[in-house]
């Protein structure tokens, strides 16, 4: 168990490395503005300390989070103790650790054959530590479970299916030290962001890289969750809010599953708010400012994009809610806070659940002709929202040399501040299928991992498709998510195109359909192609020299005299063409039938 709070502080000093020494700095919330003092009626959930169920976290006082290893002894004497829970392990992460999933629910038969009674009830789907920094949903989700098998609340699993990982990023969770989020106040030993490979997984859910992701898509497949919460720890201005939320959708804003979100909007948003309210939590809209130095400019909403939890959710037509504590607050309010978001989302399944999976029916069944895709708050409608903020001054900093905020810690309202919202800058016609060829099985693979549907070729087959064609490509200077991005444009042809053995088609009209355009579209920014994965086709691989091609051009010029009228504008128009004897002959080359027409030839086909 952790140490009594007495003894938690002086941890905080084995945790500094020489190197990263302040002077007289001993804890580095120090540095953070004052929190305003917090009671509220959620402090009654607290386990007594003697309590023979007292959570790890607890007994430090809500101020410390427990490490791996006896998070997971816990939560498996809790489900030793009960005939409802049981401890599920769901993958591996790169270091070895086992990923593990606790279940509750009062139907023996969805412990063992989830998919066989998914249907009959509501399953809700939290996780914790995508950050693992971001840790409290675990602490709240372990008080959650413990009451309801120790303390009269079980039935919050009468009508719902509970699935609960605590910490999603384990590698980066046991990365642990006091000094890993300047940001935040508590708990006193944080996890790291990314995962040993240094990746974030909420920026992983579409590429699917890491090992940590394909488990939990694998979950995800496995245990059809209708309502997936994804529990973060905020960063960015002061605030009065403890507890802010959202989600792609929210307020009726344009989204890829519009019942799903009006489900959201109707039920859960109204539910969670009122009963954290009524627990003494500051509840808000999840908004970011726009300028972090002036909140006067304003704030953002945005509509996340399919690599985050919730644009993922919105696209394969699971209702997803980011929820995001603020950092500022004490950890022991955030996890409370929690525990009453968790409670009140169980408590609003078991209501409305039904309702929900109907939502998600008529999401999964709609075929919009047209998909919008690549939101950007330029543009955007606007609204005006009074603001619970902290007042703040501003200084001139010797450090930075210009002025910088300073937060009082004290409340004040920023009334009729302005709210931007996203709108898509990409609009493209959903096809009847996509074709990908068998030379990219990496594709195949990860259109297979989120549980996409897939005509698997038996024979070779000529089909005619459209093809696109790269204009202006620009792979991005530096790696992201290890991945070189690319952007472009394209132009369409339309080809009989000839499709290996073991190529696939992929149908749009399926209850992923949506999530398949997203990955397979290749201007949209979060297709496979954006992430990098098809960087062969911007190789060229054979070449012309000057003395073939240049007698060729020639003969070319004679021949055609549209081809000359064509050349001599483009020689009249463009100096530097004119000037670039290298560019004159590549532009004679590539109208030449010796020419490579796959180059920058995307390879997957569209099918109208």
């Amino acid at each position: 168990m952790l140490k009594p709070l007495a003894t938690v502080t002086p941890l905080i000093l084995a945790c500094v490395h020489p190197l990263a020494a302040l002077p007289g700095l001993k804890d580095p919330t120090e540095l953070l503005p004052p929190a305003p003092a917090w009671h509220g009626k959620s402090e009654s959930l607290i386990a007594p300390p003697y309590s023979r169920w007292i959570t790890p976290a607890e007994t430090s006082g809500l101020m410390d989070s427990p490490p791996y290893d006896e998070t997971v002894r816990y939560l498996r004497r809790l489900a030793s103790a009960s005939p409802w829970l049981s401890i599920h392990t769901f993958g591996q992460t790169p270091q070895g650790r086992d990923m593990i999933a606790v279940i509750a629910s009062k139907d023996r038969s969805f412990h063992r054959k989830p998919s066989a009674s998914a249907h009959q009830k509501p399953v809700l789907l939290a996780q914790s530590g995508i950050h693992s920094g971001e840790i409290d949903g675990k602490d709240a989700g372990m008080m959650l479970l413990r009451d309801i098998v120790t303390r009269s609340k079980d039935a919050l699993i009468n009508e719902v299916h509970f699935v609960f990982v605590p910490v999603f990023n384990i590698d980066g969770h046991e990365r642990s030290s006091a000094w890993n989020r300047p940001n935040q106040r508590g708990p006193i030993h944080q996890g790291w962001r990314t995962t040993a490979q240094n990746l974030n997984l909420n920026r992983d859910y579409v590429k699917a890289d890491a090992p940590e992701m394909r488990a939990m898509l694998g979950l995800i497949n496995r245990y059809n969750p209708s309502l997936y919460l994804d529990l973060h720890v905020t960063d960015g201005v002061d605030y009065q809010y403890d507890i802010t939320f959202g989600y792609n959708g929210y307020g009726g804003v344009e989204s890829w599953s519009p019942n799903g979100a009006k489900w959201l909007d109707t039920h859960f948003r109204t539910t969670v708010t009122s009963a954290l309210q009524e627990s003494g939590h500051i509840p808000g809209a999840l908004v970011f400012a726009r300028n972090d130095r002036d909140i006067t400019q304003g704030l953002s909403d945005g509509h996340g994009d399919a690599r985050f939890s919730t644009g993922y959710g919105d696209a394969r037509h699971l209702p997803t809610v980011l929820v995001e504590n603020h950092s500022l607050k004490p950890f022991r309010q955030r996890v409370l806070g929690t525990y009453v978001l968790l409670e009140a989302a169980l408590q609003e399944l078991a209501k409305s659940g039904a309702e929900l999976k109907a939502a998600i029916a008529r999401d999964q069944q709609h075929q919009p002709a047209t998909i919008q895709a690549n939101y950007t708050f330029q543009g955007g409608a606007k609204y005006e929202t009074d603001f619970a903020g902290i007042d703040y001054e501003l200084y001139t900093s010797e450090a930075s040399g210009t002025q910088e905020v300073r937060w009082k810690g004290t409340p004040k309202l920023f009334p009729k501040l302005p709210v931007f919202q996203d709108k898509p800058t990409l609009h493209f016609q959903r096809p009847k299928a996509y074709w990908v060829p068998s030379t990219k099985p990496e594709i195949i693979d990860r259109l297979k991992a989120h549980g996409i549907q897939l005509e698997v070729l038996q024979a070779s087959r000529r089909v005619p498709v459209e093809m696109r064609r790269l204009v202006d490509p620009k792979p991005s200077a530096q790696p992201f998510e290890s991945h070189y991005t690319i952007t472009a444009r394209t132009t369409t042809e339309s080809l009989d195109e000839i499709f290996p053995k073991g190529s696939v088609r992929v149908p749009t009209d399926q209850p992923l359909g949506v999530l398949a355009c997203i990955m397979l579209e290749p201007e949209v920014n979060d297709s496979l192609f954006s992430w990098g994965f098809f960087p062969e086709i911007l190789q060229r691989t054979e070449y012309i020299e000057g003395y073939v091609v240049a007698p060729m051009a020639e003969r070319m010029l004679k021949a055609d005299p549209k081809l000359r009228s064509q050349f001599e504008s483009k020689v009249q128009n463009d100096p530097a063409f004119a000037k670039n004897a290298e560019a004159r002959l590549q532009w004679f080359y590539e109208r030449s039938p010796f020419y490579d027409h796959r180059f920058q030839l995307y390879p997957v086909g569209i099918e109208r």
